[in-house]
């Protein structure tokens, strides 16, 4: 499972960061994945998108024809097809036909996705950053807040070399099949005023989803989107500023669209394409749909704080009424989960004893 720059100049209004000779060098000059350990980006003269363009879904391409098409050598587009392939791009290889697309790529393109939005938030919105491949779409927004970035800047990624979810851990990130959505929101009002937000960001979600089509999708306190008992999607709020104000979130969201059977590790997973009947929704219009939802949601959140969510929440709370395993510090509690507080603090019962927790690690009991 998955958990989580263009710039203005360009032709279309922005401009797409790409440097190392068509691979960017990410952190410490490598890519990573949990079953292939660090990855070496090798150094050739073919943009990558340029490369994915060239390929179709429809018939395999000769690694000749796309050396003709793009000018260089049969074994630069060899070593760059490699390289894709190890950041998880869906290019199946046959011997003696050449090269196919498992599945049409859509490309992320800022334009595409403000083209969706009403022109109130359009004029509302910070730049949309789109990357090739970064670190982590909510690092790079974490270091632009501290540099004065905008509010409502968004960074959004075709690949990250270091995602990352909650408690630290990894976020498996393969190239081009996934949402991978970093927003930054300030906020007048200290870090103590925000208790609750990565719910309502969850929610959002869960609403930018059924927008888009997808309406079995429920919440995982604190920070997961499950379909069918299976991930979907994470969040990730990371903050920064005074604890009395004043502060900045930054909101990272990570969705499975398409992901690659050898990316699958840890919880059991599900992707897009998998609840839409193999055709998922276009990941520009899941993006815009999250700043839709979203950003009305913060609005909302900033002005009355988590509890107008709450009955929101109780709707989609796949906890509820569940024998769950509470994990708090070094600690194990059995008990029933009775949804959560006013602060969005998890409830869960105890012996008869309703316990209230901010931070946890939760789990369904099996019967």
């Amino acid at each position: 499972m998955l958990e989580h720059r263009t710039l203005p100049g360009s032709h279309s209004g922005f401009r797409t960061t790409i440097s190392y000779h068509g691979l960017p060098r990410p952190a410490g000059g490598t890519g990573y994945s949990r079953q292939s350990g660090p990855i070496t980006l090798r150094a050739v003269s073919i943009e990558p998108s340029r490369l994915l363009s060239a390929l179709s879904a429809a018939r395999a391409v000769s690694g000749s024809e796309l050396a003709r098409q793009l000018g260089v050598t049969r074994a630069a587009v060899w070593k760059q097809i490699e390289s894709l392939r190890q950041l998880g791009a869906p290019i199946e290889a046959s011997l003696g036909r050449g090269y196919r697309l498992l599945w049409p790529l859509e490309m992320l393109d800022a334009a595409t996705i403000r083209a969706q939005l009403e022109p109130t938030l359009r004029k509302r919105l910070g730049a949309i950053d789109v990357h090739w491949q970064v670190d982590s779409t909510s690092s790079v927004l974490l270091r632009q807040a501290a540099q004065g970035a905008p509010d409502l800047s968004i960074c959004v990624a075709e690949a990250q070399s270091a995602g990352r979810g909650r408690r630290g851990r990894d976020w498996i990130s393969p190239l081009g099949g996934n949402v991978y959505f970093s927003l930054l929101r300030r906020f007048g009002a200290g870090m103590g005023a925000l208790s609750g937000m990565s719910l309502v960001a969850g929610i959002a979600a869960t609403q930018a989803l059924a927008d888009c089509g997808v309406g079995n999708a429920g919440l995982k306190w604190p920070n997961d989107v499950l379909a069918d008992g299976r991930k979907l999607a994470g969040i990730l709020v990371e903050l920064g500023g005074e604890y009395l104000g004043p502060c900045h979130a930054v909101i990272g969201i990570g969705i499975n669209v398409r992901l690659p059977r050898q990316f699958r590790a840890g919880q059991p997973s599900i992707d897009l394409a998998a609840v839409c009947g193999g055709v998922p929704p276009s990941r520009n219009a899941v993006i815009a749909r999250l700043l839709v939802r979203l950003v009305a949601a913060l609005d909302r959140f900033e002005h009355a704080g988590f509890a107008p969510f709450r009955a929101e929440f109780a709707r989609h709370d796949l906890l509820a009424g569940r024998a769950v395993r509470v994990h708090a510090g070094k600690q194990e509690h059995d008990g029933v989960a009775e949804g959560v507080d006013d602060r969005g603090a998890l409830r869960v019962r105890h012996d008869g004893v309703a316990t209230v927790y901010d931070s946890a690690e939760v789990s369904v009991r099996r019967a």
